[in-house]
């Protein structure tokens, strides 16, 4: 396993420096796999079966360099300048862009200015998304999938970040996880960034949906090697070269809409090491625009991420039917004289009233789990209504309709 060492000039950390003749040495060895029997000498007998055009088929770069940061694309003129300045702002003497790393931007046949802002900054590779054959998109391959595998396909880099245009990133952050993933061996590290959120459909629903994930997919499990349960945010997704090879690539995902989550169940089957965490120190996130993309976006990974999206929208709406309707009754109780038991009604009321604290402490503790500031978790209850809809929505398009879309395209199931 390889240690993370004072090399380069001034001193600094490098990412990823061995003792043999590259000076690259990988977190993980391609011997210890999982599954099966141990693997043959050449990989290209046993990584990746099953999957043409892997990154196995790919020539080697003739030097490889620290880190590939990759950034898929799709008319994303609003927030991509933001981004790539987060990025771009951590070339410094020790890490500079274009030398020890580089940094892609994927357009995804975008219809705005995302091409063009790309190009403005210095340093900035832009590459097109790879055309696929007529019936592909949106059956075979996913239009991110197909966009981050145009350039990991001719990344120079020991660490490969797939990354979105809607993510601002902290100063030093890159090189921090890549020290943070070779310190606890993991060659896959995902981090779950600090959402920004506006208006008032998204401070009330995105506290809920980020608490239900926060306790259906625990950090501290998904990164411990004995849980099955697996996770990943494709909003900042740090995979080391060795172990995207033994995942297969992109193309062992291809047809997958949640391909960050699927990728870390392979990383947690094949044991290459997988690190989950918030980390609203390296990076934050503005999903959604508008609340138009939001139910569309939610709509599209629901279902997917609650395999129990029906069971879950019944106790979010017994959950507002409490908070909001045991106050009423309680109040109602405690007005009541009917048949001259005033007493009687008087502590009936007051037993509701105590139940509604409850109930109210209850949903309150789930809430702050989510991580978002208090105002938010404050409103949250209001955002009830919409968190079940769009639980049914997303159960119904994908169980029944067995078709989704996003960014204008349809995908089916």
């Amino acid at each position: 396993m390889s240690k993370s060492e004072p090399t380069g000039s001034g001193g600094g950390w490098k990412p990823g420096a061995g003792n043999d003749g590259s000076g690259y040495k990988p977190v993980l060895g391609l011997s210890d796999t999982a599954e099966g029997p141990a693997p043959a000498a050449d990989w290209r007998e046993w990584a990746g079966k099953g999957v043409p055009g892997t990154v196995f088929d790919q020539p080697e770069p003739t030097e490889l360099i620290d880190l590939t940061v990759i950034v898929p694309a799709r008319n994303e003129e609003d927030c991509l300048a933001a981004c790539l300045q987060s990025l771009v702002g951590q070339s410094e003497e020790i890490f500079e862009l274009g030398r020890d790393w580089e940094l892609i931007v994927v357009d995804d046949d975008s219809a705005d200015r995302t091409a063009e802002i790309a190009r403005g900054f210095a340093g900035v590779t832009l590459m097109e998304a790879a055309k696929l054959e007529p019936g592909q998109l949106g059956r075979v391959w996913t239009g991110k999938a197909n966009a981050v595998w145009t350039a990991a396909r001719k990344a120079r880099g020991r660490w490969l970040l797939f990354t979105d245009a809607d993510t601002v990133h902290e100063p030093g952050s890159l090189r921090r996880a890549m020290h943070e993933a070779e310190r606890h061996k993991a060659g896959m590290l995902s981090y779950s960034p600090r959402q920004m959120v506006s208006g008032f459909a998204q401070r009330t629903l995105m506290p809920l949906v980020f608490c239900e994930l926060a306790l259906a997919y625990p950090p501290a499990k998904v990164s411990d090697p004995a849980q099955r349960i697996a996770a990943a945010n494709g909003q900042f997704l740090l995979v080391e070269r060795e172990a995207y090879r033994k995942l297969g690539g992109h193309p062992s995902v291809a047809g997958k809409v949640l391909d960050d989550v699927e990728l870390a169940f392979m990383a947690k089957r094949r044991r290459v090491g997988l690190r989950f965490r918030y980390a609203d120190d390296a990076v934050a996130a503005r999903m959604y625009r508008t609340t138009g993309a939001m139910i569309e976006g939610w709509t599209k990974n629901l279902k997917l991420l609650f395999d129990n999206a029906l069971t879950l929208a019944v106790w979010r709406a017994i959950d507002f039917l409490l908070l909001f309707g045991l106050p009423i009754l309680a109040y109602v109780f405690w007005n009541a004289q009917l048949y001259g038991h005033r007493l009687q009604w008087l502590g009936a009321g007051w037993i509701l009233a105590l139940l509604w604290l409850r109930t109210l402490f209850r949903f309150y503790a789930r809430v702050a789990k989510s991580n978002f500031p208090f105002v938010d978790c404050a409103v949250s209850p209001l955002g009830l209504p919409l968190f079940v809809a769009l639980l049914y929505r997303s159960w119904f398009q994908h169980r029944i309709l067995k078709r989704v879309s996003w960014k204008g395209r349809e995908y089916r199931e």
